[in-house]
Formats: structure tokens, C-alpha cells, sequence
């Protein structure tokens, strides 16, 4: 008795071809997915983005009340920059 299995596909092409349809779907639906992502972060940036490991903006006077508190400037020169800083803003 001759057996004809047609194509000549038996249970593991079958196998083979249906993992391969999952995992290219599920590729391409990953990378879709990640780009979706990446443009829409891009999108919701504010025009002055600082990157957060660079840590939070500080003003000039926060820096100079940072220098008093550390010891690199007198209250005199403090006193000063910070009067400079006043009437040099708009």
C-alpha cells in the first residue's frame, strides 16, 4: 500500500511554518509597537528638554545660594551677584 502525503509536508513542516508566522507576526507587531512609542515620546518633549540624568535646571540664583552654602563665595559677593543678576533681567 502506497501513502501519499501530498506536498510531502509532514507534522513538523506544519510546525515549522506556524511557529515561523508567530514569531515574524509577533516581530513586526514588536517594532511597530517600539516606533509607535519612541515618535509619540518625541512628540510630548517640551521645547526646553533636559535630558533627566543632566538632573533639574537651576536658575543663576539657586547656583549662587548653592556656592554660599558650600563656602566658595562670601554673603558680600553673594549679596553682590545676586543684586547683578536682579537688575540685569528683562
Amino acid at each position: 500500500m502506497l501513502l501519499w502525503y501530498g506536498d510531502g509536508m509532514n507534522g513538523w513542516g506544519w510546525f515549522a511554518m506556524s511557529a515561523g508566522m508567530v514569531l515574524f507576526w509577533g516581530l513586526l507587531i514588536t517594532v511597530a509597537v517600539m516606533l509607535f512609542r519612541t515618535l509619540d515620546r518625541a512628540a510630548e518633549r517640551p521645547r526646553g528638554f533636559r535630558p533627566s540624568h543632566l538632573g533639574p535646571a537651576t536658575s543663576a540664583e539657586q547656583i549662587l545660594a548653592e556656592r554660599l552654602a558650600r563656602g566658595e563665595s562670601d554673603e558680600k559677593e553673594y549679596r553682590r551677584c545676586l543684586a547683578a543678576l536682579r537688575n540685569a533681567k528683562p
